[in-house]
């Protein structure tokens, strides 16, 4: 369908096209979705919020230095958790059954990770540094596997003939690839660590603990200095996070651990073997009862599940998802254009990063929240929250591209020429990372369901807070179905014009980090 349309304008550049299709479909779900603003007095709210930011009150929060520390540390070693699984997972990762694997586990959330751990582990390190590791162990094996593919063959058959097939391996294709992969590492560490602070909404002993507390009760000092740091923290891993550091980080983590509770094992076997089954199955006394009317049962519960929550779901977390996406788009073409420092000048363009730097530094998580203290409980602040921070990072990663360039000596320093000589070598990358975030945005709209508003993540997160197990694993295969079907659709919108093929294999090469 999209391709009728798309040739029915033959004037029009494939990108262009592209871009209008994504606003159209866009401005319809915009049109069906609330975005209804019922706060009585937002302006005083806000003015207290600034009030907060203009005076942060850093030693209001008791244990601080502990919950920034715990922050780091369940990111460590989340992230150490997820190199243990991804590295041997990315060598057989063609196999297509470990590829369906991961991408399920990769496509659910962090937070719902935590929230069925929890029902295992209670509020244990174990849990935060799971909920971490397991899904970023499935992003580690298909990024590291897509990067090995890239490695150049050449190497290898210069080795000698007798050369042994690890060091073959090692020497003829890891060598090649290892800047990007620790590239991608310390990128995964900084999206551990606002994966960490969001974790604390749950109750883990991180700094989003205290930042919800604080904001909830309305102590913005409070709130704002804790941000601060926590924008701080992230601006500054260049300088802290060095690798001759993370062994005696990873140690100083591990001393430090929060203590861990015993597990019962017979709770643990009856929440895997009854607990998360169906209730048709748990009613079974014995597996030889099982016949037709159990399977009819089965099939109502999951029908009754499908059309009153699943369904529903995934059309507010679609038209939340689409219309955050374009705004995505909004934000990050205006500001890749003001961070050009060759059109804008460099006071400009500095200034422009620094905002980019805030604003990809805060969880969307954080963002809604504040919105919707501002503009009541509407789909509005999910929309802004998610489409700031994906867009702040999108502009990011686009101006990196756009520094690289060399201008011909034609460039006037204008508008004009900035969309005339460099907007077109950098829009096929920047829409190359908006459709690789979307599956990230519809991961995060998810969640945004815990805050109230009724996506997918509302449905598992009322399932987890009654008690129905089974209820929340089946709207958790739904989300993943739906993450999993978003990112094949994206990958054959980049993919569907021949004539920018060249194009959109450059970009996928810039763009698979941020998966």
């Amino acid at each position: 369908m999209f391709k009728r349309i798309a040739n029915s304008f033959p004037f029009i550049g494939y990108w262009q096209k592209l871009t209008l299709s994504l606003w159209a479909v866009a401005v319809i779900c915009f049109a069906f979705s609330d975005v209804e603003i019922i706060s009585l007095d937002p302006w005083s709210e806000l003015l207290r919020i600034v009030n907060g930011f203009i005076r942060p009150d850093f030693f209001a929060t008791e244990y601080l230095l502990d919950a920034l520390w715990q922050t780091v540390s369940f990111a460590l070693l989340g992230v150490l958790g997820g190199l243990i699984l991804g590295i041997p997972l990315s060598f057989i990762y063609s196999n297509r059954l470990v590829a369906a694997f991961c991408a399920v586990i990769r496509s659910i959330h962090e937070i719902f990770w935590a929230l069925l751990f929890l029902q295992v582990f209670g509020l244990s390190p174990v849990t935060g540094i799971l909920a971490i590791a397991l899904p970023y162990g499935a992003t580690f094996a298909r990024v590291f596997n897509d990067i090995l593919l890239q490695a150049p063959a050449s190497t290898v058959e210069t080795l000698p003939f007798k050369t042994d097939k690890v060091s073959r391996y090692i020497y003829g294709r890891i060598c090649h690839v290892l800047p990007s992969i620790f590239a991608y590492i310390r990128y995964r560490f900084e999206c551990a660590l606002r994966s960490s602070a969001v974790l604390g909404f749950i109750g883990m002993p991180t700094l989003g603990f205290y930042l919800e507390t604080a904001f909830r009760q309305g102590n913005y000092h409070e709130g704002a200095a804790l941000l601060i740091l926590f924008i701080a923290l992230i601006g500054t891993i260049h300088l802290w996070c060095r690798p001759k550091l993370l062994p005696l980080y990873l140690l100083v983590g591990l001393v430090t651990l929060p203590s861990i509770p015993n597990i019962d094992s017979m709770l643990l076997w009856r929440f895997i073997t009854v607990d998360i089954l169906p209730p048709a199955l748990q009613q079974l006394e014995h597996w030889q009862q099982f016949d037709l009317s159990v399977i009819n049962q089965l099939l109502l519960w999951a029908e009754k599940l499908l059309f009153s929550q699943a369904l529903p779901g995934m059309l507010i977390t679609l038209l939340l998802a689409i219309s955050a996406l374009a705004m995505a788009h909004v934000i990050a073409l205006v500001c890749s254009t003001l961070s050009y420092k060759n059109l804008t000048g460099r006071f400009v363009s500095r200034s422009s990063k620094f905002s980019l730097l805030l604003l990809r530094s805060v969880p969307e998580y954080i963002f809604a929240f504040i919105f919707m203290m501002l503009l009541g409980p509407s789909m509005l602040p999910a929309m802004l929250a998610l489409a700031l921070h994906n867009g702040a990072l999108i502009a990011y990663l686009t101006v990196k591209q756009s520094d690289s360039l060399a201008c011909s000596s034609h460039f006037n320093r204008k508008l004009d020429g900035y969309c005339y000589e460099v907007l077109p070598q950098i829009y096929p990358n920047l829409m190359g990372l908006l459709f690789y975030r979307f599956e990230v945005i519809l991961r995060e709209t998810a969640i945004l369901g815990m805050l109230g508003v009724a996506t997918l993540g509302f449905y598992i997160d009322s399932s987890f807070s009654e008690i129905r197990f089974s209820s929340a694993l089946f709207l958790m295969a739904c989300t993943a179905m739906l993450n999993i079907v978003v990112d094949m659709v994206s990958r054959r919108l980049l993919t569907a014009n021949m004539n920018q093929q060249v194009s959109c294999s450059g970009s996928n090469d810039r763009i698979s980090p941020v998966t």
